[in-house]
């Protein structure tokens, strides 16, 4: 199994001091072996990706715990829009279905709560991995 072929990642960002930042992300392949997941423009990890392409993955389940006997991959990211980003729409909705608009709707009420609206994946992250 790849590690696009994960149902959960554990991506860990880098703020401009060095210090990691892990969040868990969900993963589709791309062509190439690259690995793509989507992400609001608004959230800390595209912030941080605007200043640094550097990233590890590693498998995980949904709360961030990494897969017993697996170790972290480096890798580089970079934001896409346009055209690369429906490509990943549309993976990603293949392979997680209806949760997709679950987690859009609990966004939006989240957002509407906190008086705090962010885009919901507005952005595409690829992924590829250091060989």
């Amino acid at each position: 199994m790849t590690l696009a072929d994960e149902k959960y990642l554990l991506l860990t960002t880098f703020r401009r001091d060095g210090t990691p930042v892990p969040t868990t992300v969900w993963a589709v392949p791309l062509d190439g072996g690259d690995i793509a997941f989507w992400t609001s423009s608004g959230s800390g990890k595209a912030k941080r990706l605007a200043h640094t392409e550097r990233v590890t993955i590693q498998p995980c389940d949904v709360r961030g715990r990494v897969t017993e006997g697996s170790e972290p991959t480096d890798g580089t990211a970079r934001l896409v829009q346009g055209s690369e980003l429906d490509a990943i729409r549309v993976k990603v909705k293949a392979k997680y279905g209806f949760i997709t608009k679950l987690t859009k709707a609990l966004g939006t009420i989240g957002g509407i709560i906190k008086r705090n609206r962010i885009p919901y994946g507005d952005r595409g992250v690829v992924i590829t991995p250091s060989s």
